[in-house]
């Protein structure tokens, strides 16, 4: 979104960072031998921040906040209404607890009412496809985690099925199998967590939230057993997955799987589609229509919820999800509603399609070849795309032959998706806005990146 020529631009291959050693890793100074310093020391800001020649932040004139506030759009007759009201500009977030994370949005109210919103992002901002330009292609494994990190099994999936179709290596059918296992688990774990957060967003505090949390935290007992980690799992590799599932966690994901996730979705269920005031709360709340989701280019539930069966999964079916059994899931409305009964639906799906990986794993090997720490990739270019618990997940890369990625980019669907968010809040009320902004499902990590 900035102009190349800006002297921060930070995707110019000319750009230097403040604490700049070398184009790419590793780095000399910190391997073999691993001694480091805190390069902050070195810098005369003593922080990660440089200026270009001749620049004094301290003389700037303008203020950037001001700018965007003058770009909102009031309404043409603020005294529509019966009582005379003033238009307002109220600042929801960065730091509030219903912005899910260091999330800003920009309101104009008129009473209650919103008239105008302006999503403000880069609060969690990292650079991390830079990061990505000067780490090897299997140093980026570990960073995926960092995007959606709800969802580190499915960022992991995205990014090695794009170097994947760059080495020209297929995965051995044991580690696809895994591999979609995995995806699955977390699809679970994801719309969980949103389902018991969305109630939280409507005020019904934390009691919804831990029920969900619950369930969440028996698949990331699974997690920790296969990769070592719950959450920052760095599981995936070019070619196959870095460890087996023993049959002691096969039978702890079968019992979930077979038993207790199917009753507990039923729970959920009926304790929430029914409950009056989620109805009244939900129905007819944030609605966005079927062509309106396709103009913003949104992806995942919020566009099923629209009516528009459109998944990865089957549009551009990957691993073995052409050879599984399972149903698109979408409803006609487009509003809150329908997008958490559309992730109460996908977790039904996802159960559907773990039985029959799990029915049907064979034995094998979890590697397509040697596992290698330098990984030889061929000049070229290449997209892969996964469907994430959030949408579309893809990633873009350039190989120039050499042991790093010359371009590196992340199609995140969290960021994307809240394009649609002033559309679908201009008419309803503030409280209605924590509400529509949970059931878009958004993580800042992936949004800002």
């Amino acid at each position: 979104m900035l102009w190349e020529g800006f002297d921060g631009f930070p995707l110019r291959k000319d750009w230097k960072e403040p604490l700049y050693e070398e184009e790419i890793k590793p780095f000399k100074s910190r391997w073999p031998e691993g001694k480091g310093e805190r390069k902050e020391l070195l810098n005369p800001y003593k922080d990660n921040v440089q200026y270009p020649r001749e620049f004094d932040p301290n003389t700037v004139i303008g203020d950037v906040d001001q700018a965007m506030y003058k770009s909102l759009e009031y309404s043409d007759d603020p005294n529509s209404g019966e009582i005379k009201t003033d238009q307002l500009v109220v600042n929801l977030g960065p730091q509030h607890p219903s912005t899910h994370g260091v999330f800003r949005m920009a309101v104009v109210l008129e009473g209650e009412t919103i008239v105008n919103l302006k999503p403000v992002v880069g609060y969690l901002h990292r650079n991390h496809e830079k990061i990505g330009e000067r780490n090897t292609w299997l140093q980026n494994m570990p960073y995926t985690d960092r995007l959606d990190y709800l969802a580190p099994m499915s960022n992991n999936f995205g990014y090695a099925i794009t170097v994947e179709k760059l080495m020209g290596i297929v995965p051995t059918e044991r580690a696809e199998y895994i591999r979609v296992m995995m995806a699955e688990l977390t699809r679970i774990a994801s719309h969980t967590m949103t389902t018991g957060f969305l109630l939280n967003d409507l005020g019904a505090y934390f009691t919804p939230a831990l029920y969900a949390l619950e369930e969440r935290e028996l698949i990331l007992d699974v997690f920790e057993e296969v990769a070592g980690s719950r959450m920052m799992v760095n599981y995936f590799r070019f070619g196959g997955v870095v460890r087996d599932v023993s049959p002691e966690v096969l039978k702890k994901i079968r019992h979930l799987v077979y038993n207790r996730l199917p009753r507990k979705i039923d729970e959920l269920d009926k304790y929430i589609s029914a409950n009056e005031i989620v109805r009244t709360r939900c129905e007819g709340v944030g609605v966005l229509t079927a062509d309106d989701a396709i103009a913003f280019s949104t992806t995942g539930p919020n566009l099923r919820a629209s009516g528009v069966p459109y998944d990865v999964r089957r549009a551009d079916p990957y691993s073995i999800y052409e050879s599984l059994d399972f149903d698109v899931c979408t409803r006609d409305h487009g509003d809150v509603f329908d997008r958490y009964r559309v992730r109460i639906d996908e977790i039904r799906q996802s159960i559907r399609i773990l039985k029959q990986v799990l029915d049907h794993i064979p034995e094998g090997p979890i590697m397509a070849g040697k596992p290698q720490y330098v990984t030889r990739v061929p000049v070229g270019e290449a997209y892969g795309r996964v469907e994430g618990p959030r949408g579309e997940l893809g990633f873009y890369v350039v190989s120039d032959g050499k042991p790093n990625p010359k371009r590196y980019h992340v199609r995140a669907p969290s960021f994307i998706n809240l394009t649609s968010l002033a559309q679908m809040c201009k008419g309803a009320k503030v409280a209605d806005a924590v509400t529509i902004l949970g059931a878009v499902d958004i993580v800042l990590g992936e949004v800002d990146r």
